[in-house]
């Protein structure tokens, strides 16, 4: 065995890119709130390595707050043309100002504008009253860049568990854990 599991990623998510149909970076992002309660949404892979795995949102959300709350978090990518998944258990910390900065304005413009017309996660009273707000960050922001909202971010999951879990026959399926000691990595193999 002994395979470093960021290489490993690294193949499993190119072969991903060639064969699903559709938005092989996604990925389930599982957080808990600070008295233990889940909550589980699908969220877009922005960047990994051995650092760690990115994601961006409004740190305003549920999801920030439960991050704010409860630094810890579980993803899973499952490619099912693959039949295969991923799961990653790690700390969480937000990414440096600059390099939300730097994601941030390679986004879509308006992407960057719904950015700022959302606020995430909270009661909206119809969808008229989102798409005029959007309307109003567009004309705020005609004619210029637009700046990263201050609540919006990035946070990166640092992996101290990876476990890549590929299909079999008659549900004999191959469970390979990678857990996290130091700088090293140990792997061992789990029952399906």
């Amino acid at each position: 065995m002994a395979t470093d599991p960021f290489e490993l990623f690294n193949d499993w998510l190119a072969e991903a890119r060639a064969s699903e149909p559709n938005d092989p970076e996604a990925m389930a992002l599982a957080t808990a709130n600070s008295e233990g309660r889940p909550s589980v949404r699908m969220v877009l892979l922005k960047g990994h390595g051995s650092g760690g795995f990115l994601f961006y949102t409004n740190e305003q959300s549920a999801k920030g707050d439960q991050l704010a709350a409860n630094p810890q978090a579980a993803l899973l990518f499952h490619w099912k043309s693959l039949r295969r998944q991923v799961r990653v258990e790690g700390a969480v910390e937000r990414v440096s100002d600059a390099d939300a900065d730097a994601y941030f304005a390679s986004r879509a413009r308006d992407s960057q504008l719904g950015a700022w017309a959302s606020d995430q996660s909270r009661p909206l009273d119809s969808r008229e009253t989102f798409e005029r707000r959007f309307e109003d960050m567009k004309h705020r922001f005609e004619g210029g860049d637009v700046p990263r909202p201050a609540h919006w971010g990035g946070y990166r999951v640092m992996p101290q568990r990876i476990e890549f879990w590929s299909d079999r026959p008659h549900r004999l399926h191959e469970r390979r854990l990678f857990v996290g000691e130091g700088d090293s990595w140990t792997e061992g193999l789990l029952y399906p």
